[in-house]
C-alpha cells in the first residue's frame, strides 16, 4: 500500500508541465473542504492539470490494473493453472468486436463518452456466456471444454476485429490504438464507471478465497470438504470476466497484468488466495500506474499506446519466471 501511494504520488508530478512533488501535495492538499479557501500561488493551469488531468489518469490507471490483476488470480484459481489470464475466454476479443464496430461506423457519439464503453462491456458479457453455453455437459463445466470453448471463440472474434480493421479506412488509426490500449483522453466518468465494478469484485473473490485454495486439491476432493464446485467456477469466472470488461471497455486490450502480477505475487507471498486475491489487486495498480507513466512520457509529448508499454515489460519478465519455474522443476534448459 505504501508502494502504491507513494507511486500515485510520484506519478502525479511526472510530466511536460513541470510540477514538484512539493507543488502537486500542495495542489491536493487545498482541496480539501478546510483549506479551499486559503490563497494558493499556482495558476489555474497547473491546478486543472493535476486535479482534472493526471488525477483522473493515475486513478484510472490503478483501478484498470487492480481489476485485470483480480481477474488474472480468479482465472488461475479456478482453472488450477498459474499461467492463465483474464484473455483466456475470449473477453477482451468479444469487447473488441463491439468497439471495433462502433468506431466503424461513426457511432462513437450516439451515447457520449460512455458509448464504447457500454458497447465493449456488453460485446464481452455476451461472449462470457457465448463460452459458458458452449462449454456445458450435463449441466456441469470442465475446465478442459472451458478454455477450448475459450479459444475457439478468441480466434473467431479475433479474426472478425481483423476483418474490420481490413474494412476501415478513415477509422483504422483508431480501432488500431484501441486494440493496443491507452488511458488517453479518459476522465473521471470513465473511473466513475469502473469503480463499482472493483467495488463488487474484490470483496466477492475474498469470500471465494478458501475454496480457491481448496481447488488445488482437485474438484472432487474440495467438493468432500464441503465447496460447491460448480457454484464457485460459476461465480468466480463471472466476476472475473466482469473485472475484464470492465477494465477492456475503458482502456482497450491491455495484455500480461492478469498473467504476470498474480504469478509474481504467488512467487512472493505464497499460495494463499486470501493473500494473492488482496495483494494482486495493489499490485496490478501500481503496474498498471508505471506502465501508463511510461507510456506517456517516455517519447513525450508523443504517447506510446499503454498495451505496448504493458508487453514490451510483461512479455520479457514472463519469460524469466517460466526460465526460473523450469530451473527449479530441473528440468534441461
Amino acid at each position: 500500500m505504501l508502494l502504491l501511494a507513494v507511486s500515485i504520488v510520484v506519478s502525479l508530478s511526472i510530466g511536460s508541465a513541470g510540477i514538484s512533488v512539493a507543488d502537486v501535495w500542495d495542489i491536493l492538499l487545498r482541496q480539501l473542504p478546510w483549506l479551499a479557501d486559503e490563497q494558493s500561488a499556482h495558476t489555474p493551469g497547473e491546478i486543472a492539470i493535476i486535479t482534472q488531468v493526471r488525477l483522473s489518469r493515475v486513478l484510472l490507471a490503478v483501478l484498470v490494473g487492480a481489476c485485470l490483476a483480480l481477474a488474472g488470480a480468479g482465472f488461475q484459481g479456478v482453472l488450477r493453472n498459474p499461467l492463465a489470464d483474464p484473455y483466456t475466454l475470449g473477453v477482451a476479443s468479444g469487447s473488441s468486436v463491439g468497439a471495433a464496430f462502433i468506431i466503424l461506423f461513426g457511432l462513437q457519439a450516439a451515447l457520449g463518452i460512455w458509448t464504447i464503453p457500454l458497447v465493449a462491456f456488453t460485446t464481452g458479457t455476451v461472449t462470457l456466456f457465448g463460452v459458458f453455453w458452449l462449454s456445458r455437459s450435463k449441466g456441469a463445466m470442465q475446465i478442459e471444454t472451458l478454455i477450448l470453448s475459450g479459444v475457439i471463440l478468441q480466434s473467431f472474434l479475433g479474426a472478425f476485429v481483423s476483418f474490420m480493421v481490413s474494412l476501415s479506412q478513415g477509422v483504422v488509426n483508431q480501432i488500431m490504438f484501441w486494440l493496443m490500449g491507452s488511458l488517453a483522453m479518459r476522465s473521471w466518468d470513465n473511473l466513475y464507471m469502473l469503480l463499482p465494478f472493483l467495488a463488487l469484485g474484490l470483496p466477492l473473490l475474498l469470500f471465494y478465497a478458501q475454496a480457491l485454495n481448496l481447488f488445488v486439491l482437485g474438484e472432487r476432493q474440495a467438493a468432500h470438504l464441503g465447496v460447491h464446485v460448480e457454484r464457485t467456477k460459476l461465480v468466480v469466472l463471472i466476476a472475473s470476466t466482469l473485472l475484464t470488461a470492465a477494465a477492456v471497455s475503458v482502456s482497450g486490450v491491455i495484455g500480461f497484468v492478469g498473467l504476470v502480477v498474480p504469478h509474481l505475487i504467488r512467487l512472493l507471498a505464497g499460495p494463499d488466495y486470501r493473500l494473492i486475491i488482496p495483494l494482486s489487486a495493489i499490485g496490478g495498480g501500481t503496474f498498471v500506474l508505471w506502465a501508463d507513466t511510461l507510456a506517456r512520457t517516455a517519447l513525450s509529448p508523443k504517447e506510446i499506446p499503454l498495451g505496448v508499454v504493458t508487453a514490451l515489460i510483461g512479455a520479457p519478465f514472463f519469460a524469466y519466471l517460466l526460465h526460473r519455474r523450469k530451473l527449479k522443476e530441473g528440468s534441461p534448459s
